[in-house]
């Protein structure tokens, strides 16, 4: 279902500043992506997003999604769970984008043209079922070329300087020093990008709002905005610890033939994304000093994939948490704190 909110959000907590009422991290299980001017925000089986609309107003959606994991309990194994997990986010994660873009307003020249032979083809193909037809083939398309610039082209690049290497497990080096700067290059390309730029902006609501409620604060804009917009279980840290553990394993696993060598690293792609979940999911759910040492390189590159947002992009995050996740209760079970609503003010 699907309800309109309010955007008026000026509450403040008092006696609650976020230097008075910091606590220490505790793990809430919720999590989230950002989407087309919005977000979506993931509770357990309960889904939502929330996106603001052309004309100021935020709508939220709210639906549920049963994850594989959830389906069969084998794919909650250790190792395995990361690989179904990832598959998981990209079916839902497709979903929500596709709603988001439905609020993108289409140009009013383009409304009047006539569909082309390919679009009359696929709409009489494939009829209601052309949506997940599409999703399907551009999410096979993506994954495609991203396995090729960069897990393909950096074992390929780096074959070439094998004769001139004293030793030949520095190519597994060399080979992840390539893939990390191609991936660098790349998200430093896509986020000049507006509306990229403005995803990586609610990327940030959305640690923002988790960071807040983790910390046993108050979800108001105030708060979010104060709240540190690097989080220890987003996603992009786990393609570091993808890249990082497949530059430890291809310096040991390594072949002569150029051939072979791509092979394996296409065939050891479930192997590292599992370990890498592993990781992540350490990393995530236990806050002391080793932890918050794995999570540098991660905090690194999320400098680059989060920003800022401004007061209105943290509206529409609040908005997309407080639909799945009851944070007042959260924090009344975990720190022992009650919140009261009165007036637009939340208090303490």
């Amino acid at each position: 279902m699907t309800e309109k909110i309010n955007t008026e959000n000026g509450g403040t907590a008092s006696g609650c500043s976020l230097s008075e009422k910091r606590q220490g991290q505790v793990y809430s299980g919720i999590g989230g992506q950002a989407v087309l001017e919005g977000m979506m925000m993931r509770n357990g089986a309960r889904y939502s997003v929330g996106v603001r609309k052309p004309d100021g107003t935020i709508e939220v959606m709210e639906d549920t999604y049963i994850s594989m994991t959830d389906k069969y309990p084998i794919c909650k194994a250790p190792f395995i769970r990361g690989i179904f997990s990832f598959v998981d986010s990209m079916i839902l994660g497709t979903r929500c984008l596709n709603y988001s873009a439905s609020f993108i307003e289409d140009d009013p020249e383009d409304a009047d043209k006539e569909p082309g032979k390919l679009e009359k083809w696929l709409d009489d193909t494939f009829g209601e079922k052309l949506e997940p037809v599409i999703t399907g083939i551009v999410m096979f398309f993506s994954f495609a070329l991203a396995m090729a610039l960069f897990v393909l082209l950096p074992a390929w690049v780096a074959s070439f300087l094998k004769p001139f290497l004293p030793h030949e497990s520095l190519l597994g080096f060399i080979e992840g020093i390539i893939r990390v700067t191609l991936f660098v290059i790349y998200i430093k390309i896509v986020s000049r990008t507006p509306d990229i730029a403005r995803t990586f902006q609610y990327h940030g609501a959305e640690h923002k709002c988790i960071n807040c409620v983790e910390h046993g604060l108050p979800l108001t804009v105030r708060n979010v905005a104060a709240s540190s917009k690097e989080h220890k279980r987003c996603g992009t840290s786990f393609i570091v610890y993808v890249m990082l553990i497949s530059i430890l394993l291809f310096m040991v696993i390594r072949f002569d033939d150029i051939w072979l060598k791509l092979a394996s690293r296409l065939v050891l792609i479930p192997v590292i994304a599992g370990i890498s979940y592993e990781v992540l999911r350490i990393v995530g759910m236990y806050d002391n000093a080793f932890t918050r040492l794995l999570f540098i390189p991660g905090m690194w590159m999320q400098g680059l994939t989060t920003k800022e947002p401004d007061d209105s992009e943290i509206e529409v995050a609040i908005a997309a948490v407080e639909k799945v996740f009851d944070w007042r209760k959260f924090e009344k079970d975990t720190f022992g704190i009650e919140f009261q609503e009165t007036e637009g003010t939340v208090e303490q």
